[in-house]
């Protein structure tokens, strides 16, 4: 399963492999653990992210268009303005109130019952993929070994590098204009394509 590439990482990858097990076998453990990272720890992680995006924002403002800020920074342009605290946050706790509402009405009035109950040791069904199947697919095209290193664990930290990149790209992006902007720009349509070419080959392959 997905445990497996975790426990490829150097170093770490034994104590990362445990520890989402909850020992070293999928058990009954291990479903208990992965419940409580999707109910608890990831929305918790997801909160502090939105934290940090708002403060971010707020310490240093939104970005402008480079066409755009010369012609801002001799004229302003005229907008709205409003307050963070209390105006734009209570609005939007209002508009939050109102999403959970209907939520809750739906799900009281109109609940969708769960089936079968699955069993999490039975094989899967033809046809199942997974929800990184970018990742999977991309891993299957790498060779077994490339040089001294284990081909599944050099697409592991390809991934991860490229998620810590996309990540602090708005820290990295300083520059106007240049080497440095058609650098960030062709990274940009070379993961579009990335995404467009295997969306299609994940629809036509068998």
């Amino acid at each position: 399963m997905g445990t497996d590439i975790a426990g490829q990482v150097p170093l770490v990858g034994k104590w990362i492999l445990v520890f989402l097990r909850g020992g070293e076998d999928v058990s009954g453990a291990t479903r208990t653990r992965f419940f409580g990272f999707h109910v608890a720890v990831l929305p918790g992680l997801a909160t502090l992210l939105v934290a940090l995006r708002l403060f971010l924002v707020q310490r240093f403002g939104m970005s402008v268009p480079p066409s755009l800020e010369a012609e801002w920074a001799a004229k302003p342009p005229d907008q709205r303005e409003m307050r963070f605290f209390p105006n734009f946050l209570l609005r939007e706790l209002m508009a939050w109130y109102v999403t959970l509402g209907i939520l809750g009405g739906l799900a009281a009035y109109k609940p969708w019952e769960l089936g079968t109950k699955a069993d999490l040791f039975a094989a899967a069904p033809p046809g199942i993929r997974p929800e990184w199947y970018f990742m999977f697919q991309s891993l299957k095209m790498i060779p077994g070994e490339i040089w001294f290193l284990d081909g599944d664990l050099v697409g592991v930290l390809g991934f991860g590098a490229a998620f810590l990149v996309w990540t602090l790209l708005p820290f990295f992006d300083r520059g106007k204009s240049g080497r440095s902007a058609r650098l960030f720009t062709g990274a940009g349509i070379f993961a579009l394509a990335y995404f467009a070419v295997m969306t299609v080959y994940g629809y036509v392959a068998k």
